[in-house]
């Protein structure tokens, strides 16, 4: 029978020992990149609403309908003399992470002017 050498298999060891570390950094970083993408579609999403405003059609209505599906039952969209407000929520493994990393943007729009 072979004798094993001194330290033969520590690193196996160290990887397993290391691998919820690496687990929790893809997690985390995973977590960010929702967030960025959420930012994203709230902005599109207040701009689609500030442009539907200014062509005298429903601000309001027009935000909900540029954010994908998914996205729209974590979303609260508010309409106020031409700014449009896009709260969403992005998603989360736990709800409260979801609600305290909760992103928003806001766009403004002037009402289309009356010849005459």
């Amino acid at each position: 029978m072979a004798a094993r050498r001194p330290g033969s298999g520590q690193a196996s060891i160290e990887l397993l020992a290391a691998l919820p570390a690496l687990a929790l950094a893809a997690a985390l970083a995973l977590q960010l990149l929702l967030v960025g993408y959420s930012i994203t579609i709230a902005d599109g999403a207040a701009e689609a609403g500030a442009l539907a405003g200014t062509a005298g059609r429903d601000a309001k209505r027009a935000a909900v309908e540029a954010l994908p599906g998914w996205a729209r039952g974590r979303a609260h969209v508010s309409s106020d003399g031409g700014r449009i407000e896009v709260e969403l929520r992005p998603p989360a493994p736990l709800t409260a992470i979801g609600k305290a990393l909760t992103v928003s943007s806001s766009a403004w729009s002037r009402s289309p002017r009356e010849d005459g």
